[in-house]
């Protein structure tokens, strides 16, 4: 059975916010459309930026394998990016030992449009099980209730849920993705003046967005289906949560840059990556491959 999720992200940003250091009476005659920064964009491209380094070793981590532009009618100019996800290294050395290494990737492939964007995940060894996440953003504090055009049929099968970034979540999932560590209802940013989040904050809180995404999640698989589809869904959820966690955590880190200048630095990042992602050192040999295989079987 196919599982439908929706999860609303209440963020304390703007999607286009105006620049607080070019407030100054030399800037009255400039066009708003000059000083309008993609604020959540430039939140989201460093959190992924600054993750990916973190998360990043000698053959563990992500890696890019393309990103080019594209265009469609869905949802219209972007990049397209396609990544690879190895995480060898955070199983457990006796599942290590017999599972095999197609298991410990994940295939992702992206249409990043902003506002809007859709991602595809699948395990090469489970490949009839895929993951979407469709993501609309909106500037509204989650009150929106069909931003993704959904016919009454998928209407009735969504299930929807607030996710809140205050939270001290500790379930177990929370806890593999690290989110319990971080409260940001003791935290306050220095230059956006932003902060703490304290209970109910969306309601009242200036500026707010809310980034929606639509979790389609099948996994076919007789007597493990329903099963699987609940445990993606429960540690897409915590990564999630985490993400956005971090995203508000490091904003005075990215608040006032340009959108050049974090493209700039995203490039500059992507080439630290691939010298320190070794290819070469990844995973194990073929026999070690098949030895997995058969052990799995």
């Amino acid at each position: 059975m196919v599982q439908i999720r929706e999860l609303r992200i209440v963020m304390p940003i703007s999607l286009e916010e105006v620049g607080v250091d070019l407030l100054t009476a030399s800037c009255k005659h400039v066009l708003w459309s000059q000083i309008h920064v993609m604020q959540y964009e430039i939140a989201m491209m460093y959190t992924i930026m600054k993750m990916k380094q973190q998360n990043t070793t000698s053959g563990q981590g992500v890696q890019t394998l393309r990103s080019i532009a594209f265009e469609n009618e869905e949802l219209g100019k972007g990049q397209h990016q396609t990544k690879i996800y190895h995480f060898e290294s955070v199983i457990p050395p006796w599942l290590n030992t017999f599972t095999p290494a197609e298991v410990l990737t994940l295939e992702e492939e992206s249409w990043n449009a902003y506002p809007k964007s859709k991602t595809v995940i699948k395990c090469p060894y489970l490949k009839q099980c895929c993951l979407t996440i469709e993501t609309m953003n909106k500037a509204d504090n989650g009150c929106s209730e069909n931003v993704h055009g959904l016919s009454k049929e998928l209407l009735a099968k969504r299930k929807v849920e607030i996710i809140d970034i205050a939270s001290v979540s500790r379930d177990y999932w929370s806890k593999v993705a690290g989110t319990s560590k971080l409260d940001l209802s003791e935290f306050k940013s220095h230059k956006s003046g932003r902060g703490p989040l304290l209970r109910e904050w969306q309601a009242s809180c200036q500026p707010v967005m809310t980034t929606y995404k639509l979790l389609t999640m099948d996994a076919p698989i007789w007597g493990l289906g329903f099963c699987m589809e609940e445990a993606i869904i429960a540690s897409q959820k915590a990564v999630l949560l985490e993400f956005h966690k971090l995203c508000f955590a490091w904003i005075d880190e990215w608040f006032g840059m340009t959108l050049e200048q974090i493209t700039e630095m995203e490039k500059q990042n992507e080439l630290l990556l691939k010298k320190r992602f070794q290819i070469s050192s990844f995973g194990s040999s073929k026999q070690d491959v098949k030895s997995k295989k058969q052990a799995w079987q």
